[in-house]
């Protein structure tokens, strides 16, 4: 099984790395489980091309840039609709500035895959349409290992 994780990344303080790595190394020792971790896989794009000054392109060469998060998008799309057979969201305060996990929600769901989010924002924040295109929503990650050993272990 390969669960994608979606969360904040531009706007994140660490990119989201934190989380992804703890619940990476849990699904792998835990349910021998893969993951696609977006960081990692924009990363290697950033690497390939000897782009680690993309950032910058948003206020000095938009279409640039553009073309550039293009690359992002794509493989984010691939990887939600035709590898992953479920998706772990984690969705906090950092998704309200970005759109990508939005999209990747809205994607997985339009696509039959289980999205389990793992909300840290109050209940009354939370989007309707993020609520409806889950799965199942949990209050914290603990709550998100118990139901995925019962589903999986």
């Amino acid at each position: 099984m390969i669960a994608y994780l979606s969360g904040a990344i531009e706007y994140s303080h660490d990119e989201g790395e934190g989380w992804r790595n703890n619940i990476t190394e849990w699904l792998a020792s835990k349910l021998h489980h893969s993951v696609i971790n977006p960081v990692e896989e924009s990363r290697l794009i950033i690497s390939n091309t000897d782009s680690h000054d993309y950032r910058n392109w948003k206020e000095t060469d938009l279409e640039r840039y553009k073309n550039f998060i293009n690359k992002f998008v794509l493989r984010d799309i691939k990887a939600v609709t035709k590898e992953a057979n479920y998706i772990i969201c984690l969705w906090n305060k950092e998704v309200f500035k970005g759109a990508g996990t939005h999209g990747e929600v809205t994607l997985a769901f339009e696509h039959g895959i289980p999205v389990y989010v793992v909300n840290q924002v109050p209940l009354t924040d939370l989007s309707g349409w993020i609520i409806a295109c889950s799965a199942e929503v949990f209050k914290n990650f603990e709550e998100l290992k118990l139901f995925l050993l019962r589903k999986f272990g």
